[in-house]
């Protein structure tokens, strides 16, 4: 027998004609209502949703009869083929139907020919403003979908399967069809398993058809904003509390939510499930196997079918379905496909309080203003409330967006601490006031008079130098500027390190990169591709946004514990994260934006070459923020990806390590394989600094297929071997009075490419050297 949702109530004032006063009615999806998303039951059973193209366009998966052999009728296809675009879908018993976007006509179809309209021609050239599927019948309400006067009489057809050919066929009605209803004018119409009710245009419900009066649903004056029938038993949700009542075979609504609100409902076999109010995740009661629901993912609508619930996520517009009972037998055909799905219905109007209407803008497809195929049409949403659990509320519902939730993981203030469980009473966080201002007070009063002293040692070092050296000439001053610094110690101080990580809306980061144009492109990684971004209070920010690729293969949780790594992340020769973003899928990183682009473009791009002194400072540098990956952060971190196009210069001509891999190494002591990995792949890293070393001195590239041999290793290294250093110092670079100090970088080197991973030092090593020698060698 089909599964039925259906708003429905019953009294016996008109049998089998029932009136009821109803003054406030919400519609929502469901088995005989309207939807983006709807299901059709029985053993041709299929789904079928309207797509974000903007266009929508209809996309339906299941068993497709006419295109499976009875030796592959448990796999699943994907047919949307000569159905044409829909407004809104009601889904009956092996059938669905719906009114088309265009001209609000009717149109229904099943699996095995799509193509063909089940619409009896009688009505195939009326416009409906509202159409609901029941079991074996469709009703309708006349009048144009999109227009402001949605009322209008009634229009009802049979559809019956022939049980030769399995073919379905449609006429008009009598069984639901009399003067009595032609006589009335309805809004909205629901149908189900032998009846439908329809809200009257001047309030109250009529429900109608032999089966309106067999639940025994009491004639209460409590209000509801929707109900959804299942086999046996009806529950609706009320406009007040937000609650779910129940009438029927308690089967039904076994474990039914006593406290919990709703916004919407579906009906399985034997089973309900409802969008919560709060967190927008689903809730699910009766027969069926509640393991199976999704954790912590909020939905937009949900449908159900006989024994499968699918339902479009809130956080990416993607399909998800799942079956209500074992997983070990599921039904045939119903895997989604992974296509982008409208989240409502498209209507004219503004919303209304407590909804927003859903930006188009964010999903990023160029030229996609709307998902509906009219300017003045909106998809109004209602607002989530709150966060499932282990997530807080980082950003409230605004008029075009839902409310943002984060993962705990990500706390870092006191305003999250109480949703994430993090102690803190009001005694404790006015002690750490106290600590941290006493801090500030003694850490900002040392670094003014170290600034004080700095400057004071500048100016005088400044004063002598410009009296030894007057004779420099201008050229060679000039030459010197360009390239950053003229000597270490009088560098411009790097700025301190950021703070918190900020959360971005996907509206700002959008507008920020002009729509993530090309032109705004300024790298490429295995992350995905980086954006020059400027944001409204005029800060330059990198942004990377995730490609799809990344996306695929990292799911929500890896990207939360990944994030949770990077925020802790604080060096000043790290590019640090300053925030992220991860709205409608899209996984975007707002990292410190850095001028002076990469070592590799100043190197090997054309762009200012760079002189001795700020080689070794960058070399220096690196060293250092490697150092840190490998041996402050617990557990180590490897960056599995080191080479000068990963080592950018800011502002201040300081060295940055980028694009570090997320890969921390074991620290497992009773496992000396983990052990051998992780020293492996520490080694790895040194190995590769080494060449960023060989660039420096040499100029060339790590592999070039111009020189022969091709790799900087097989070229240099048997050269520093033979003691000929001097051979591989970049022919294009002034050479300094003294190079000394290029020979010693070059043993560096060498050490660092050995091929024996135990004999290379560590990068504490290195960095400890290069420092030594950016202080001997201030005389280059």
């Amino acid at each position: 027998m089909g599964v039925h949702r259906t708003l429905y109530k019953s009294c016996k004032l008109l049998p089998p004609l029932c009136v009821f006063l109803h003054l406030f009615f919400v519609f929502v999806s469901g088995f005989g209502s309207m939807a983006p998303i709807s299901a059709a039951f029985g053993p041709d059973g299929f789904f079928c949703a309207i797509d974000a193209s903007g266009k929508q366009e209809v996309i339906c998966w299941g068993k497709n009869s006419s295109s499976l052999s009875p030796s592959s009728s448990s796999s699943t296809s994907i047919f949307s083929v000569d159905i044409p675009a829909m407004a809104a879908l009601s889904g009956g018993e092996g059938f669905l139907c719906g009114i088309l976007s265009n001209t609000s006509h009717a149109y229904c179809w099943d699996s095995i020919n799509p193509g063909t309209d089940l619409v009896p021609l009688v009505f195939r050239a009326t416009a409906y403003s509202h159409i609901a599927a029941g079991k074996s019948h469709v009703c309708a309400i006349r009048g144009s979908y999109y227009s402001d006067g949605d009322s209008g009489p009634v229009d009802c057809w049979d559809v019956s399967r022939d049980s030769i050919n399995n073919s379905l066929s449609s006429k008009q009605s009598s069984l639901f069809y009399n003067q009595s209803i032609a006589s009335l004018v309805f809004k909205r119409v629901v149908s189900g398993e032998g009846f439908s009710c329809a809200e009257l245009r001047d309030g109250g419900i009529l429900c109608w058809g032999p089966n309106s009066t067999n639940l025994d649903v009491p004639n209460v004056s409590e209000k509801f904003v929707s109900l959804a029938a299942g086999q046996d038993a009806v529950c609706g949700i009320s406009e007040v509390s937000g609650g779910v009542k129940c009438w029927g075979s308690g089967d039904s609504f076994v474990g039914l939510p006593e406290t919990a609100g709703y916004v919407t409902l579906t009906a399985g076999e034997r089973h309900f499930c409802g969008i919560r109010r709060d967190t927008h995740e689903v809730d699910c009661w009766g027969s069926l196997n509640s393991s199976l629901i999704p954790k912590n993912t909020g939905f937009m609508t949900i449908a159900s079918s006989d024994r499968s619930i699918c339902g479009i996520r809130e956080d990416n517009l993607v399909l998800d379905c799942w079956f209500s009972h074992s997983p070990e037998a599921p039904p045939p055909g119903y895997d989604p496909p992974l296509e982008l799905c409208s989240p409502g219905l498209c209507a004219p109007g503004p919303c209304r309080e407590g909804e927003f209407s859903f930006n188009a803008s964010i999903l990023n497809e160029p030229d996609l203003k709307s998902l509906c195929v009219r300017k003045d049409l909106n998809i109004c949403i209602r607002c989530g409330l709150n966060c499932s659990d282990g997530h807080f509320l980082s950003s409230p519902c605004t008029l075009n967006s839902d409310r943002i939730c984060t993962a705990c993981s990500l706390c870092q203030n006191s305003s999250c601490w109480d949703t994430c469980g993090v102690p803190s009473s009001p005694e404790t966080k006015q002690t750490h006031w106290h600590q941290w201002r006493r801090i500030l007070l003694i850490v900002g009063g040392s670094v003014a008079g170290l600034v004080l002293i700095l400057l004071g040692w500048c100016v005088h070092t400044r004063i002598i130098g410009s009296k030894k050296d007057g004779s420099r000439s201008k050229k060679h001053h000039n030459s010197e500027l360009e390239t950053g610094t003229e000597t270490d110690s009088c560098a411009p101080l790097v700025p301190l390190c950021p703070g918190i990580p900020q959360i971005f809306r996907l509206s700002e980061l959008k507008d920020a990169t002009n729509g993530f144009k090309e032109f705004n492109e300024v790298g490429r990684g295995r992350y995905g591709f980086v954006y020059k971004a400027v944001l409204a209070d005029g800060q330059q920010v990198a942004v990377k946004r995730a490609n799809a690729a990344t996306i695929i293969h990292t799911n929500s949780r890896d990207f939360e514990m990944e994030l949770d790594i990077l925020c802790k992340i604080r060096h000043c020769n790290i590019v640090n994260l300053l925030g992220y973003c991860c709205e409608m899928g899209e996984r975007l990183l707002v990292y410190e934006y850095m001028p002076h682009g990469t070592l590799y473009d100043h190197l090997h791009g054309g762009l200012s070459p760079l002189n001795w002194s700020l080689r070794f400072k960058i070399a220096m540098q690196a060293a250092r923020g490697l150092e840190y990956l490998h041996n402050e952060l617990v557990p180590p971190l490897v960056h599995q990806n080191v080479k000068t196009s990963n080592i950018l210069l800011d502002s201040h001509w300081g060295a940055r390590i980028a694009d570090f891999g997320l890969i921390a190494s074991n620290d497992d002591n009773d496992n000396d394989n983990d052990n051998n990995d992780a020293s492996a792949d520490l080694t790895r890293d040194v190995y590769d600094f080494g060449i960023v070393l060989l660039e420096i001195i040499s100029g060339r590239k790590g592999y070039d297929r111009d020189y022969t041999p091709s790799s900087i290793v097989e070229w240099a290294v048997p050269l520093i071997k033979q003691g000929k250093a001097a051979a591989i110092i970049d022919r294009y670079a002034t050479l300094p009075r003294n190079v000394e100090p290029l020979l010693k970088l070059a043993d560096i080197a060498e050490l660092a490419v050995r091929g024996n991973p135990s004999k290379r030092p560590t990068i504490s090593d290195i960095a400890s050297w290069l420092d030594q020698i950016v202080k001997d060698g201030l005389i280059l």
